[in-house]
């Protein structure tokens, strides 16, 4: 009988105890929270690797009067074409050009950074060169041969420092335009006579427009010289550089509307077409020069009116 009499006594300690067992905390262990998944840090891709170029690539023309791009080979230190020194852009680009006179032959050599050097020759192809009559005085617009003695080294030595100018311009990278378009009335390379007398080769391209037609630029670059004066031969004279040693002059202007320093863009308007200095009529004398080696335009901006 107590042991019915005991039971709940005992059924309530019992239920107290398995209450309690429910309250105590879990073991330190248990306690902590889950960890956090472990997280690797990312390292982007290398960027890729320009391919290395063990030759040179070249485009262009190999002729007299003409003018070739290239890239260099890989880590070229220098570069030298016929041992002149020719500079190389940053992204490995360059310049090179020949003259109406150029030899047959010519060797590009890339001296790498591990003093190796890279060899490319390169076959000149001749051209082609007609003879034209003039009639107009040698001695261009000056009274007299004598006038024209006196006032031609001061117009040269003009014309000298202005293409000696160091310029910064990427107009060499781009596709040359012409100036003006209209009918081509004198060439590239042809030799001149003058009412007789023996000149030198015509060292531009000349075409017959109207005077006061606009003209623009063939491509990017810096004015170096705009003749404040008309020159003797040359007329109101403008010259714009295009970068790497490569320039534009357009002779016998009527007018310029741009001054020394000024940098222009590829089809900006120059001038007006017009007849001063050494001309028969109205045309716009379009020369192109790389360093001393004068060049045919058509060879680098393409038949004319395309």
């Amino acid at each position: 009988m107590r042991f019915a009499t005991d039971w709940p006594q005992h059924g309530a300690a019992l239920a107290f105890l398995i209450f309690a067992a429910g309250c105590v905390p879990a073991a330190d262990g248990d306690a902590r929270p889950a960890p956090r998944p472990v997280v690797q840090p990312v390292t982007p891709p290398a960027p890729p690797r320009a391919p290395v170029r063990a030759d040179f690539t070249l485009t262009g023309l190999a002729e007299q009067g003409a003018v070739m791009t290239g890239q260099a080979p890989s880590d070229t230190r220098t570069l030298a074409l016929d041992g002149q020194t020719i500079p190389v852009a940053a992204d490995g680009r360059f310049l090179i050009a020949f003259d109406r006179d150029a030899g047959t032959s010519a060797r590009l050599v890339a001296t790498l950074g591990d003093g190796r050097t890279v060899e490319r020759p390169i076959i000149v192809a001749a051209g082609s060169w007609r003879l034209e009559h003039i009639n107009a005085p040698y001695r261009g617009s000056a009274a007299s041969d004598a006038e024209f003695q006196r006032r031609r080294p001061a117009e040269l030595a003009q014309i000298a420092a202005a293409r000696n100018m160091q310029v910064a311009s990427d107009g060499w990278r781009q596709t040359f335009r012409w100036p003006v378009t209209g009918r081509l009335s004198g060439f590239f390379g042809s030799q001149r006579v003058y009412q007789g007398k023996p000149g030198t080769y015509h060292s531009g391209t000349d075409v017959a427009v109207p005077a006061g037609t606009p003209f623009v630029a063939p491509a990017d670059g810096v004015v170096v010289l705009a003749a404040s004066a008309p020159f003797t031969l040359e007329g109101n004279l403008l010259i714009v550089d295009h970068g790497m040693g490569l320039s534009s002059a357009f002779l016998h202007c009527q007018r310029l509307d741009v001054k020394v320093g000024d940098r222009v863009v590829q089809g900006q308007k120059l001038g007006t077409v017009g007849r001063t200095g050494r001309a028969t009529g109205p045309h716009m004398h379009w020369g192109l020069k790389w360093r001393d080696a004068r060049l045919d335009p058509g060879k680098l901006a393409g038949p004319i009116g395309r």
